[in-house]
């Protein structure tokens, strides 16, 4: 089975690699399905990465899009939260790598 961070482009690989060496199993298994465009409910224990199961094949094809000038203005993506306090949480969890992978876009690699 291919690994699973070649479904990133270099940045989003180069910043996830620094950040947190290897994915869970939980985000391994996750992106596959998103990646292949199948729906994908993820349901694990705090702790293992299910925010950027859910995101960041999504923040890397923004990413993709903008690095390449093809970024579109408009929506690009929907989330909804159950709870407030949780998508305070979930904004902040993505404020990190949407930050980190900017960094290395910029060529700037230290967080």
């Amino acid at each position: 089975m291919q690994d699973v961070m070649e479904l990133f482009f270099g940045p989003t690989r180069d910043w996830f690699g620094q950040t947190f060496g290897e994915p869970t199993q939980v985000q391994g298994e996750a992106w596959r399905e998103i990646a292949a465009g199948k729906p994908v409910l993820v349901s694990a224990p705090t702790g293992t990465g299910k925010t950027l199961s859910a995101f960041l094949i999504f923040i890397d094809q923004l990413m993709q899009q903008a690095a390449r000038g093809q970024l579109k203005e408009g929506l690009q993506l929907v989330y909804i939260s159950p709870l407030k306090s949780l998508a305070a949480d979930i904004r902040e969890n993505l404020r990190r790598p949407l930050d980190g992978i900017r960094a290395f876009l910029q060529g700037d690699k230290a967080e």
